[in-house]
Order: structure tokens, then C-alpha cells, then sequence
């Protein structure tokens, strides 16, 4: 994904702005539908190879799904510390582990609720939890440098071996789970398993990158300063994938794909896009994330315990409306402040 510059401002004859905000406009609707087609592909490759491999459903969505709807953030960040603006790698990560839980879980749920009763991720969820705090002990002590990055890609590994070895002790009939599952074909084809998460995978990037681009120029034909674009498209932008594929989940009734996702993409936006990004730049760490951004994240992290670890609590659409008003709250004191 493009870190886009400001252009000097050149006022257009009315006719040529109405039109290119026009092209525009159809580019951010083209996003939009790739977006939603790639995560579509993404929850159903994922969940057919679970069923083939013998694997939960829920660790390929902490792997597979997590890290692919995790490529705009990756692209971005390094991007950002390339072009000389590393401060933007770390309010991309921040801003959109915060998008994920609030607004790619809250949306979600107020369109169908996540019956996340059914999942088991507590494991993965205090994961997740203990990484968070970790990195922000990291950040506080800041700037982030290489030798930061390796102990954080070092804390990703252990992860990852732990995932694989919790599938391999996993594999074992998924019969009673095709039954529950809608859209599953447990006898689909290796060839298009792989053709689904392939295309999701690119699908997913592409949509994002198309997306964030074209609202940006409609956002600056309109007047509206560069900051307020970074701080509400950008860091939305970047959560996009994560909320596509969440809400195919959510309408497919897959709940573990869904929670799994976010979990997963969290954890590898701390540890692995920051470890990363790290080796290209040293990382500072702006007091404003100390005193309050990185806060907001760690405080939307414990919000969604009480689903986590509850048998009988589901994430219905009232709760999803409270976590998106939580988000549209946190962008708005974030702009205004």
C-alpha cells in the first residue's frame, strides 16, 4: 500500500473536481467489492482446509487468515519508515489494533451476532493480552530499534511453534463440524482451496490499497486536512481486510473465524509488522501514545474478556453497537484534540 504525499493545492475547474471525484467515488466502490469478494474466498479456503488438514478452524484463522488480512498494515508501515515518516508505522499498527477489536468486531455483531459462546479462545486471547502489554513496556523505553524487532519476531515465533504443535494435537475428524458449518464441502479439491486463499490473500491488499487511495483524493477535492485523512482513512483503511473477512464470517455464521482473525492479526501487527518494520528504522515513540493511544488499545483488549472467557455470553448487536460508538468516540477525540 502507498504512503500518498500531500500534492500542493491547485484548484480545478468545477466540472474536471465533480468529475474526478466521480472516478473516484466508482475506484472506492471497486475497493469495496473486491474487499468483500476476497474475504468471502478467504473464510471459505480457511475453513475447508481446516476440515482437510483436521485443524480448527480457529488456528488457521490465528495464522493463515490473521497474517494475510494483516498485509496492508505490513506494506504500509514499512513503507511509512522508508519514506521517512516512521512515526506513521506505529500509529498505523496502534491505531488499527484498535479498529480491529472496536469497530471489524463491533460491526460484525450488529449485523448478525457472534455467538462467540461457541469458541474456545481464551488461550489465544491472553496471548494476544500479554503481547500487547509486552510491546507497550517495549514502547515505553522507546525508540523501537532492531534489537526490539528480534524480540519481538522471537516472541511471533514461539507463538507460531506453539500453534502448530496445539494443531497437530488437534487433527482428528471434523465431521460433526460440517454439519454446523454453512458452505462447507469437506471433499472440495486441494487446487481450488489453494485458488480461494491465493485470490483472498491478493484480493484482500489489492481492495484495501484501491480503497484508501481513491478516499484520499476525495478527501483532499473536499478540503480536508491531511491529518484528519491519516488519522481516520488510513488507520481505517488498514482495517478493512479485517473487517471484510470478519463479516463474512459473522454472516456465515463461523464465529471462530471471526474472533480468530482479529486475535491472530492483532498479535502479528504488534510483534511481527513492528518487529519488521523495526529492521528498516529506528521506531520513536510519540508521547501522545503514552499517555493515551496505547491506553485506548490495552482498554479495548479487556473490553471483549467477558465474551472471551463466558460459555453463555454471545456478542449480540447491542454490544456491537456499543463497541463501534466506542470507535467512532475514540476517532473523534482523536481529531478533535
Amino acid at each position: 500500500m502507498r504512503v500518498l504525499r500531500a500534492a500542493p493545492h491547485r484548484q480545478e475547474p468545477l466540472p474536471l473536481r465533480e468529475s474526478l471525484n466521480s472516478m473516484e467515488f466508482l475506484f472506492a466502490g471497486i475497493g469495496l467489492v473486491i474487499l468483500l469478494l476476497a474475504g468471502d474466498l478467504l473464510v471459505r479456503g480457511a475453513v475447508n482446509s481446516s476440515l482437510r488438514l483436521g485443524v480448527p478452524a480457529l488456528i488457521v484463522s490465528l495464522t493463515v487468515v490473521a497474517f494475510g488480512t494483516s498485509a496492508p498494515e505490513l506494506l504500509i508501515s514499512v513503507a511509512a519508515i522508508l519514506d521517512g515518516a516512521p512515526g506513521l508505522a506505529l500509529g498505523n499498527v496502534v491505531g488499527s489494533n484498535t479498529a480491529n477489536i472496536l469497530l471489524v468486531l463491533g460491526m460484525p455483531a450488529l449485523i448478525s451476532t457472534l455467538n462467540t459462546s461457541d469458541c474456545d479462545t481464551r488461550k489465544s486471547y491472553a496471548t494476544m493480552l500479554v503481547a500487547s502489554i509486552i510491546f507497550v513496556a517495549i514502547a515505553f523505553v522507546g525508540p523501537i530499534t532492531w534489537i526490539h524487532g528480534v524480540i519481538l519476531l522471537s516472541m511471533l515465533a514461539l507463538i507460531l511453534g506453539d500453534q502448530a504443535r496445539q494443531a497437530l494435537a488437534h487433527r482428528r475428524s471434523m465431521a460433526a463440524l460440517e454439519n454446523d458449518l454453512e458452505g462447507v464441502d469437506p471433499d472440495m479439491p486441494w487446487w481450488k482451496i489453494g485458488l480461494f486463499l491465493g485470490l483472498g490473500l491478493i484480493g484482500l491488499p489489492l481492495g484495501a490499497d484501491i480503497f484508501v487511495d481513491a478516499s484520499l483524493v476525495i478527501a483532499r477535492n473536499f478540503g480536508v486536512s491531511d491529518s484528519v485523512i491519516g488519522l481516520t482513512l488510513v488507520a481505517l483503511g488498514t482495517s478493512l481486510p479485517e473487517l471484510a473477512t470478519t463479516v463474512m464470517a459473522a454472516i456465515r455464521r463461523q464465529a471462530d473465524v471471526a474472533i480468530g482473525n482479529v486475535i491472530g492479526s492483532n498479535m502479528f501487527n504488534l510483534l511481527g509488522i513492528i518487529g519488521v518494520a523495526s529492521f528498516f528504522g529506528d521506531i520513536p515513540v510519540a508521547a501522545s501514545f503514552v499517555t493515551f493511544d496505547f491506553w485506548v488499545m490495552l482498554g479495548a483488549t479487556v473490553l471483549i474478556a467477558p465474551f472471551v472467557f463466558s460459555n453463555t455470553r454471545n456478542m449480540t448487536r447491542r454490544w456491537g453497537a456499543a463497541l463501534c460508538a466506542a470507535y467512532l468516540t475514540y476517532i473523534w477525540v482523536v481529531v478533535h484534540a
